[in-house]
């Protein structure tokens, strides 16, 4: 974080704030770990603080320290909205477009009248907030908020909570430390998390290994669903709402699923194509090997966006209307994907 966003943001810090810290829709292990590390900081500090998510998370994610409190905007609007209301400062983590949060949320964010400070990896982030740290070489917003602590000399203050929520993000969204992403700072945070109390065999064995039958059955379904199209170094996966239906779907039990089609050998690009009824929408998730760019296919393609090797989008057409046009696409980037290898 540069000095002058550290300076806006001590400014900001300088007197207990009321504080609300948002994560994006469907939040993830890193919007989680970002949102609650930083509460436990501020909470620390003297301020007001609530965690904020737009809906519910996965059952896997809810051990993490400080989740039971978390307010769920779906479920309490009213509340949600007077929280917001309230607020003198509101931080936006793991994304960075307000639409990532969805409707009606963003209209209330849109017209608050809050400080706004963002804190996030991914690419191409909008202007709305009085201070931003944005890094797309982080490997998660979980290791930004560390170094935003450092930046505000808290870093003697992290707790056993603090490391726990940022050690889980980090984990998480570099696939237990496997990603590009990870740089050796990465290494180092993770290792002063451990000694500032995160347990990181418990840690893992909380996110991974508390699998439902339900899950591992699904999971069966889509490697069956796995489509391999080698002329193009291209995977596939489908799951059609029929499928998640007869495995008792819950939010999070695809997770890492397109993992499974990009470790195939001679892949490069792997989408896995979900498709969900209640929405009348197929989402979509994209990972990539090498230099292929899943975030400039997805943005250009399917109203979505993310990192080079790791982006989401969403189709309005039916699942086969959606497979096939992404079928016809393919061959526009023959030569990315061989050159990507």
């Amino acid at each position: 974080m540069n000095k002058e966003t550290t300076e806006v943001v001590k400014n900001l810090l300088n007197s207990p704030q009321n504080i609300v810290i948002i994560g994006h829709r469907n939040p993830d292990g890193d919007a989680l770990g970002s949102c609650l590390g930083l509460s436990f900081y501020l909470k620390g500090e003297g301020h007001n603080t609530t965690v904020l998510m737009p809906n519910d998370f996965p059952d896997f994610l809810k051990w993490m320290p400080g989740a039971d409190d978390i307010l769920i905007y779906e479920k309490e609007i009213e509340k949600s909205n007077e929280t917001l209301n309230q607020a003198d400062i509101v931080f936006t983590l793991d994304f960075n477009d307000l639409s990532r949060v969805g409707d009606p949320l963003r209209g209330v964010l849109e017209a608050s009248s809050a400080n706004f400070v963002m804190i996030d990896h991914h690419q191409q982030p909008s202007d709305y907030a009085i201070a931003t740290y944005s890094d797309v070489k982080m490997s998660s917003t979980a290791e930004m908020v560390y170094h935003f602590i450092d930046a505000l000399a808290g870093i003697d203050k992290l707790s056993k909570e603090i490391a726990t929520n940022l050690y889980t993000g980090i984990m998480t969204d570099t696939g237990s430390f496997r990603f590009s992403s990870t740089s050796p700072t990465t290494h180092k945070v993770a290792a002063k998390l451990i000694e500032t109390g995160a347990e990181s065999a418990i840690i893992h064995q909380n996110v991974y290994d508390n699998n439902s039958p339900e899950r591992i059955k699904l999971l069966g379904v889509a490697l069956n669903n796995l489509h391999l199209i080698p002329e193009l170094h291209t995977a596939y996966i489908t799951l059609t709402q029929r499928e998640l239906d007869e495995n008792n779907f819950r939010k999070g039990d695809t997770e890492g699923f397109v993992n499974y089609a990009l470790s195939v050998k001679g892949i490069v690009f792997a989408v896995i194509f979900i498709e969900n009824k209640q929405e009348s929408i197929v989402k979509i998730s994209f990972r990539s090997k090498g230099t292929f760019s899943v975030n400039d296919f997805a943005r250009n393609h399917y109203s979505g966006g993310g990192h080079i090797n790791a982006a989401g989008g969403k189709s309005s057409q039916d699942l086969n209307k959606t497979i096939n046009e992404f079928i016809s696409i393919l061959p526009r980037y023959k030569n990315e994907l061989a050159n990507a290898q």
